[in-house]
């Protein structure tokens, strides 16, 4: 891991964080820069998921309304 030792106690962040430092030649500027970058996808990934399930359950809503006859 280019020398990056981490601890067997470490968090889970800790051992991001250094994934990304290793990735990324030792270079912490672009490790945060990538780990930012991967954060922003999976949030807008995760924001589009929503929106479509919202919009899934929206519509099978529609689909099982009762059918207005115009006899009431």
């Amino acid at each position: 891991m280019h020398g990056l030792v981490v601890d067997e106690g470490a968090s889970e962040a800790e051992r991001i964080a250094a994934a990304y430092a290793c990735a990324a030649g030792g270079d912490t500027w672009a490790a945060l820069v990538r780990a930012v970058s991967d954060a922003l996808a999976d949030l807008a990934e995760a924001e589009r998921r929503s929106l479509r399930r919202d919009r899934l359950i929206s519509r099978g809503y529609v689909r099982a309304r009762p059918i207005d006859r115009g006899d009431a």
